[in-house]
């Protein structure tokens, strides 16, 4: 997947990463991005059209169906995080609500399009998806939720010819970050590294130092290959 002349729906990118996914894939010669954002959105380059959209509102969502012809990328980066301790089961339902059920139902949405593009979907998700950070215990149980339907969606998506990339990000600088006083990368580099993973066909995509450290053990690890043993159960 090259990035030059491709349409692109970005989610979550008035900031953080996604503002500057928008950036990055302005610079690699996207056709058009889409740029989906709860908020109203002003973008100097006229290849940026602002899409008003909250996935958790599926009306918005069926309205951006309507607005987009055809799309070869989805990058559902709108997400939530906030701290707790498990004290309240109402703090899971509020980020599996917007983390996993909004990624869910905006992704089921544009699946036709993707289909007949033969596009690609990517996740971005962290590293937190595979090891929990108690401090943020509801975002992690969402993150883990949703690393897990992303590979189950990328077994059902090998056959109609659709990538599904999860990022699994460490600690970059952003607003989600702003409380832990540890290293962070730019959100510049990570929006570079995340493309550079996407065009090399990467499935999952370790996108700053910390990921990266853990990006072959991964890679080359025994949960991964009991992931493609039992993808290969719906490739059958």
């Amino acid at each position: 997947m090259n990035i030059a002349n491709k349409t692109i729906l970005i989610t979550g990118a008035n900031r953080g990463i996604g503002e500057a996914l928008v950036t990055e894939a302005l610079n690699r010669g996207a056709k058009r991005i889409y740029a989906g954002t709860r908020v109203p959105l002003k973008h100097p380059d006229a290849r940026v059209i602002p899409l008003t959209l909250d996935i958790t509102d599926r009306e918005q969502i069926r309205e951006a169906v309507k607005k987009i012809a055809s799309l070869d990328m989805l990058i559902n980066n709108a997400g939530i995080a906030s701290f707790d301790d498990l004290n309240e089961r109402d703090a899971i339902t509020r980020h599996l609500d917007v983390n996993l059920f909004g990624t869910y139902d905006l992704t089921q949405a544009f699946l036709p399009l993707l289909i007949g593009s033969g596009g690609a979907i990517v996740n971005i998700l962290s590293i937190v998806s595979l090891a929990p950070l108690p401090p943020i215990a509801s975002y992690s149980i969402s993150k883990a939720a949703l690393f897990s339907m992303t590979q189950s969606l990328r077994a059902y998506m090998t056959g109609k010819g659709v990538k599904v990339h999860a990022v699994l990000t460490g600690p970059v600088d952003t607003d989600m970050n702003r409380g832990f006083d540890i290293p962070k990368a730019s959100r510049e580099s990570a929006a570079t590294a995340i493309f550079d993973g996407v065009e090399r066909g990467e499935e999952e995509i370790f996108p700053e130092p910390m990921s990266a450290a853990m990006a072959e053990g991964w890679r080359n690890g025994a949960v991964k290959a009991m992931e493609r043993q039992n993808a290969a159960l719906v490739q059958a």
